[in-house]
């Protein structure tokens, strides 16, 4: 029972956000992404309690890991790194052609389970989520070099 209610928990929607912002980028220009997590819905660490005949049931999602789905083909993880804005995120990639691609992020959740106040245990299951695909414009540009000769 305890394993069917973790599988109906309400986990949050794994949110992608990128930058450089405004979803446009340049070819091979490190795109940054980082995982975010909406007000809705379970995030890891948060506690979601039910009642099951009678008991009272805890279940805290954990974070197995992050899939960063970049929308070319490339994927990188799955990882537990959360990845973060220039210039520290640790989550970029660099895009080699101009296209429109639809980057998301799919994440593994774990759980823990306190009954009626109890240590917590871990759950013998996992459930994966995707975030919503969020549209980025990979372009080209070119460079000019213009006289001063007037």
């Amino acid at each position: 029972m305890i394993i069917e209610q973790f599988h109906r928990t309400q986990f949050a929607l794994p949110q992608t956000v990128m930058e450089p912002p405004g979803n446009r980028t340049l070819v091979n220009l490190p795109v940054y992404f980082e995982l975010a997590w909406p007000e809705g819905g379970f995030e890891p660490q948060e506690v979601d309690v039910t009642t099951l005949i009678g008991h009272e049931v805890r279940i805290r999602p954990t974070l197995v890991g992050a899939t960063y789905v970049t929308g070319d083909g490339t994927t990188i993880g799955p990882t537990t790194s959360l990845g973060g804005p220039y210039p520290g995120g640790d989550i970029t990639h660099e895009y080699v052609s101009a296209d429109e691609v639809s980057p998301y992020i799919s994440v593994e959740y774990g759980g823990e389970v306190s009954v009626d106040g109890g240590e917590w245990s871990t759950i013998p299951s996992t459930v994966t989520i995707d975030g919503p695909a969020t549209p980025l414009e990979v372009l080209t540009s070119t460079n000019r070099l213009y006289s001063n000769d007037r």
